[in-house]
């Protein structure tokens, strides 16, 4: 049963935005506070989980595996350039239990719809992760890291959730170390069993995060609950990296954006993320010191709490 909103509350919503005070306080441009954990699953390469707020709750585990590297595709360039990459495969998933609207076929879309905007920008140009880094051998192996976002709880803002919960689970990702030796046959490999040797995945800093603006009447927000999503006539994706540089912009909603608007959300989002990635990786780093000195791996848990007001 799709959710109902009374021309009411959907008047008391837009008339809120439009006087920067929204119905739980915040302004158009506070986010809820983020609660990140890292090291939750232990027999994932690295995992996090980040809860919104007191709602949206997302638990994303990654795990690196040694697979065939991609040498699909049509043209030979492209084919001799996957030949020396490795892979990233994205799935995401919710929870019946989350929510209404996540129960039944309904749930297939929206799963794919995750799934797709996840991937698109991880193995795009600006995905930040060194790819090239990941082959092992040529033509033949390579590392394949596997990411599964879980959505546990829903209060809105999904999005902008799995992208930050997966590059604070890449952060808490491991490799191990290869070791590559030549014999009459070619190439062969072997990792390393010190665990002290493995290493971060290259370029996990530089994976951007997503920063969604939804258009509420004349104005946007960001971090909008489920109410308000009811109530957006349009919203803009922007995926940002810690240089806020701007990685990707995808539009959805059936609502139009002016152009003169759109560029200021653009460079709205490219503020905000910037600044929501420098709290993160302070959040990441100071969790980091904590479990070192407690010498048990992944034992502390981190809160991150911030309002990305412009």
């Amino acid at each position: 049963m799709p959710v109902l909103i009374s021309p009411a509350e959907r008047e008391y919503i837009i008339n809120g935005v439009d006087h920067n005070i929204r119905a739980d306080g915040r302004g158009r441009l506070d986010y809820r506070q983020i609660v990140i954990e890292t090291g939750l699953i232990p027999q994932a390469s690295g995992s996090a989980r980040c809860r919104l707020g007191e709602g949206t709750d997302v638990l994303v585990g990654v795990n690196v595996e040694v697979g065939q590297v991609d040498m699909e595709g049509d043209d030979e360039v492209i084919r001799e350039r996957k030949s020396k990459r490795g892979r990233v495969i994205c799935n995401v998933e919710c929870s019946p239990i989350a929510s209404q609207q996540f129960a039944g076929r309904g749930a297939e879309d929206f799963n794919n719809e995750l799934t797709q905007t996840l991937d698109r920008v991880l193995n795009g140009p600006q995905g930040g992760l060194n790819l090239e880094k990941l082959c092992i051998i040529p033509g033949a192996e390579c590392w394949v890291v596997n990411i599964d976002a879980l959505i546990l709880d829903y209060a809105g803002n999904l999005l902008d959730m799995v992208f930050i919960t997966t590059r604070a689970a890449l952060h808490n990702t491991k490799v191990p170390k290869t070791i590559i030796t030549k014999t009459e046959d070619g190439l062969e490999f072997d990792f390393s069993d010190d665990m002290e040797d493995a290493e971060r995945i290259e370029g996990w800093e530089n994976v951007p995060i997503a920063v969604t603006l939804s258009k509420i009447g004349s104005r946007h927000i960001v971090d909008a609950t489920p109410l308000e999503e009811l109530t957006v006539d349009a919203r803009l994706l922007v995926a940002v990296n810690k240089n806020g540089k701007i990685c990707g912009v995808q539009k959805g909603g059936s609502g139009s954006i002016e152009p003169s608007l759109l560029n200021e959300m653009i460079q709205t989002g490219g503020t905000i993320g910037q600044h929501v990635i420098q709290k993160l990786d302070e959040q990441l780093e100071r969790e980091e010191k904590e479990t070192s000195k407690k010498i048990v791996r992944n034992e502390s848990v981190g809160k991150l709490g911030f309002f990305a007001a412009i």
